[in-house]
């Protein structure tokens, strides 16, 4: 953990962009409560292929709106050369410098993965085409990322990511603090030298955590599953015990010195708000 010790902590809050009129209002009342808290940035995802682009964009344009710096992600299967050049010209337009770069999920439907096919390729890209302008974020999994063919391989893509001219990292989210220790000590072997923050996911209803786990390979540890699974439809103790399993995961990993924490916030504050008081942050 000394490469993480000597980075200054940063904090930042992840929202997705809503699909209806309702939700952007409730998406701004979020951002304005997150806000009290001084964040680095909100980041914004984006959809399979750029399906949710103008949402995200419109969604990035708001935070700026409210004083807040706003970090898109931007991810390049399914898209052009063209494509992704115009939306980065259109983001340094409007004073957008923090890109959170990814590879991606294919659209449904979609055989081809376009003129990308690694996240390497996009970071490679922006640096090429715009230089510093942007602070490159990438994506970092330290319980691998469920399509690498073994270990080695993720650490290996995440270090030509790095090389390619990412600045920092957000971790998928994980519940075992360990393998965040781990994953940094085989990162500092391999000569890898970039703030790796991790990504915290508040836990609040637990169908839908595992339907996100299932579907992006992180872990639920078994004992946390059971306990979940034995609260049924009792959400408040669901609630209750997910803040104190958050809160001390936070805690172990800001002790140990990470360099901040990156809260996937599903665009709502509370949650995330009564774990950063825990906290005392």
């Amino acid at each position: 953990m000394e490469s993480q010790k000597r980075f200054v902590p940063t904090f930042s809050f992840e929202f997705f962009p809503p699909q209806t009129a309702d939700g952007m209002e409730k998406l701004r009342a979020t951002c304005r409560q997150l806000a009290q808290l001084d964040p680095k940035f909100f980041s914004v995802t984006f959809g399979a292929g750029g399906s949710t682009r103008d949402r995200t964009l419109e969604a990035v344009l708001k935070i700026q709106a409210e004083g807040h710096a706003a970090a898109p992600h931007l991810s390049c299967i399914g898209s052009t050369r063209e494509s992704i050049r115009a939306m980065l010209e259109r983001y340094r337009e409007v004073g957008i410098r923090h890109i959170v770069a990814l590879r991606g999920d294919l659209p449904s439907g979609m055989a081809q993965s376009g003129e990308f096919r690694y996240a390497e390729e996009l970071v490679r890209f922006i640096r090429k085409e715009f230089g510093s302008a942007f602070h490159i974020e990438v994506a970092a999994y330290p319980e691998y990322h469920p399509q690498a063919p073994s270990a080695q391989d993720d650490l290996l893509n995440f270090r030509r990511k790095v090389e390619a001219g990412a600045d920092s990292a957000i971790t998928q989210y994980f519940y075992n603090a360990d393998a965040y220790f781990n994953f940094i000590d085989a990162c500092e072997a391999m000569g890898i030298d970039v703030p790796i923050v991790p990504g915290i996911m508040p836990i609040n209803k637990f169908s839908q955590l595992a339907r996100f786990s299932d579907t992006c390979g992180a872990e639920i540890p078994r004992w946390i599953r059971k306990k979940l699974e034995g609260y049924g439809d009792d959400g408040a103790s669901i609630r209750a015990f997910g803040l104190d399993v958050v809160t001390d995961l936070c805690d172990r990993l800001l002790s140990a010195g990470a360099p901040g924490l990156h809260f996937y916030t599903l665009n709502s504050a509370g949650l995330t708000t009564t774990i950063w008081q825990r906290l005392g942050l």
